[in-house]
Formats: C-alpha cells, sequence, structure tokens
C-alpha cells in the first residue's frame, strides 16, 4: 500500500453546514487537495496548536498527549485510510518501543493528536482518487471564499471598538489574556500577531 504525504493547506467555515469547517489538505508532491468537514471542537483544536497558541487548561488532545507520553507511546503518523459512503477514517499509528499498534479515529481527531505530536499525515491512492479535487477546479471556488473572508473581516474589524494596529502593546498584552481566558483562541491569534508585528 503507497502512502501519499499530506499538508495542511487551510481551515475555513464551511459553507455547506452551518457549525462546520472545513480543513483542506494538500498532496505534497501533487496538485490534489482533499477537502474533510469537521465539528467545531476539532477545528478550534487544530488551529490553536496551529497557531502554536497555549490555552489555560489542556484540551482533550493535549491531554491525550500527555496520558501517551506518561504511558511512553509514541505517536508515529497519521493515516487517513478509507472512504465509506462519504465518511473518512483514519488511524492513529502508535509504538510503545516494543511494538506497533494503531487506534482507530476520526480524521479530526486523528489529526488534531499528531500536530501536537509532529507526526506526517498519510493517505492512500483509493481515498485521494475518491474525494480528492485537483487544483485547477478549486481556484474559482477559492476566488469566491476570498472575497467572503474579506466580506467576514471588514464585518468583524467594524465591530469592535478600536482597530488592533491602533491599540498599545499593554492593552494588546491584557486583550489577549482576556481572549484566552474566554477560549476565544481566534481573536487571540489575531492579537498576537499583532504583537508578532510590534517585536
Amino acid at each position: 500500500m503507497k502512502k501519499i504525504q499530506l499538508e495542511i493547506l487551510g481551515l475555513s467555515s464551511s459553507q455547506s453546514q452551518t457549525g462546520s469547517f472545513a480543513l483542506v489538505l494538500g498532496e505534497r508532491d501533487g496538485n490534489r487537495r482533499l477537502p474533510i468537514i469537521i465539528g467545531m471542537f476539532e477545528a478550534q483544536s487544530i488551529a490553536i496548536q496551529i497557531e502554536k497558541i497555549n490555552p489555560n487548561r489542556p484540551l482533550t488532545h493535549d491531554l491525550f498527549k500527555t496520558f501517551a507520553e506518561q504511558m511512553s507511546v509514541n505517536i508515529t503518523e497519521i493515516l487517513i485510510s478509507d472512504l465509506k459512503e462519504g465518511v473518512f477514517y483514519s488511524k492513529i499509528m502508535c509504538t510503545d518501543g516494543e511494538k506497533e499498534f494503531e487506534l482507530d479515529a476520526r480524521p479530526s481527531d486523528a489529526i488534531a493528536i499528531g500536530l501536537r505530536f509532529g507526526v506526517p499525515i498519510y493517505t492512500v491512492e483509493s481515498v485521494l482518487s475518491e474525494a480528492g479535487i485537483i487544483l485547477s477546479d478549486l481556484e474559482e471556488e477559492e476566488d469566491e471564499s476570498e472575497e467572503m473572508a474579506v466580506k467576514s473581516t471588514s464585518s468583524s474589524t467594524s465591530s469592535t471598538k478600536e482597530p488592533l494596529n491602533q491599540t498599545s502593546v499593554d492593552d494588546l498584552n491584557k486583550m489577549l489574556s482576556e481572549a484566552l481566558e474566554k477560549e476565544d483562541y481566534e481573536r487571540a491569534a489575531k492579537i498576537r500577531d499583532e504583537l508578532n508585528k510590534r517585536n
């Protein structure tokens, strides 16, 4: 079974299912994309890890990582192994140093855990040929989603009292703490990015 390595290309609100997100994976050495619809909590967990945000309390996937490390179990890779009736299946490949074993998982959970261990994400040709989208098919959709992103960004910034780029560093740090306490990680990432621009 030949494995194809994937990388995370993006995470955005799903236009087809309210409250869901589209996680777009891309073929590392090709032009096919694999979009997977995932839940809000898994999307948040993936986004937190991508953005390198440290929540005040461990999320479920952080807890899994701590537990695995305490039990001397290491994750070696994530494999999106199958697609049946529109449902993706994946495996978390593990080792305790002596034997290798696999855990069945939803792709969203597997990827959130894989990111925390810094391991590669793979799929197989049968999954990519059935559910993959060739890049040229996506270009029109990307243009539309960029327009939507610009509209949503402008509406969200207009609701804030003061733009982040006009806020003092002290206030930004307070806002960052508040956002983390409220577990508003999307806002925390924006504030962190603004702070990074100033340093």
